[in-house]
């Protein structure tokens, strides 16, 4: 288990404020959160890097925030890698044994083995700068976790690749943390990345943890209107809400209302209803709070769905899956979508 208990620090005009994450062991945890929410701040405190103003760092029992950084049994991997240019491939990642005065036949064995866990043995004779950079980035998971660390930190490990050979390595990131049993931390601002890895997320925003839980979880309940906009909802719209057996009923104006099971408020709010939770529906279905009619706008096809923008007394952005045999609706369309009730988050406006 690694904890940060009540840690806040202050550098500056940034601070960090009441921090409190556990993380189990073996779990593979994502500390997500837009640029300047205090990620990598936050993990330099767990490195030892900076000494927090209070609070303290628990790592299995030990409390660590009076520790060197290099007393904690701590892997880093920072995001430009800092792989040691004059050494090669085995050089670079046998260092940290050699500077614990392991034996030599230690020092080999465990070198090999950690290459032919990456996949990388064919490259012990070569200089980083003749890798590419997921041959880096092996290179520097291999360094960091030959020496056997109690939990491994990941900098915006994949920042610096392209999007076919990212998810490539977050692939491979997760297999290599099952292999070895260790409890990894991965820095990130991406949730697509997060999303390809993670057990838990923990999401950052302006020196405070705004939520955590799975991937499942920060989706289907988001803690606040940040959270909904940071995981990728996209349709918002203010109005008031009134309390209903089974949730409430937000009045958005000119006769317009949709249904939430979300929670039971009143007053004003933004709701909030991710694209993908949206029905495209056959036929002319009668309007209603869950029902609306509009005219397609315009159309993106993606990967695996039809983005659809629709204009409609509540405009929308809708996901139409790709199916065998089911068309998306083309521009100038007049079609009907549902909203279910579940869909449909609600914040209190003054969140």
């Amino acid at each position: 288990m690694i904890e940060a208990k009540n840690i806040s620090i202050d550098l500056g005009e940034f601070h960090l404020r009441n921090i409190n994450l556990a993380i189990n062991d073996g779990e593979y945890m994502v500390l997500l959160g837009p640029t300047g929410a205090g990620k990598t701040v936050l993990i330099e405190c767990l490195i030892g890097i900076h000494r927090p103003a209070t609070g303290r760092m628990i790592v299995r029992g030990t409390d660590v925030t009076g520790l060197y950084p290099e007393e904690r049994n701590i892997g880093y991997v920072p995001q430009d890698y800092a792989l040691f240019p004059n050494m090669t491939v085995k050089k670079n990642i046998a260092y940290g044994l050699h500077a614990r005065k392991c034996p030599r036949d230690e020092v080999e064995a465990e070198a090999r083995t950690m290459m032919k866990l990456l996949g990388i043995a064919h490259l012990h004779h070569r200089l980083p700068v003749h890798l590419s950079g997921g041959e880096q980035q092996r290179t520097a998971l291999a360094r960091a976790l030959v020496t056997r660390p109690r939990i491994l930190l990941l900098d915006e490990p994949l920042s610096a690749l392209d999007e076919n050979l990212s998810g490539e390595l977050a692939a491979e990131l997760r297999r290599i943390q099952r292999n070895v049993g260790g409890t990894f931390l991965h820095v990130c601002h991406s949730f697509e990345e997060a999303s390809e890895v993670a057990d838990r997320v923990a999401i950052m925003n302006q020196g405070t943890i705004a939520q955590v839980g799975t991937i499942d979880q920060v989706l289907s309940r988001p803690a606040s209107l940040f959270v909904a906009q940071f995981t990728r909802t996209q349709n918002f719209c203010g109005g008031i809400a009134h309390e209903t057996n089974t949730g409430c009923r937000i009045d958005l104006g000119e006769g317009l209302t949709i249904d939430s099971t979300y929670g039971r408020f009143r007053g004003p709010v933004t709701a909030a209803v991710r694209p993908e939770d949206i029905e495209i529906l056959n036929g002319t279905p009668a309007l209603g709070p869950e029902v609306l009619r509009g005219r397609v706008e315009s159309m993106r096809r993606k990967a695996t769905y039809t983005e659809v923008r629709l204009a409609a007394s509540l405009p929308l952005i809708v996901y139409h899956p790709h199916q065998p045999g089911k068309a998306a609706p083309a521009p100038g369309d007049q079609i009907a979508v549902r909203l279910p009730p579940q869909a449909v988050k609600v914040f209190p406006i003054d969140q």
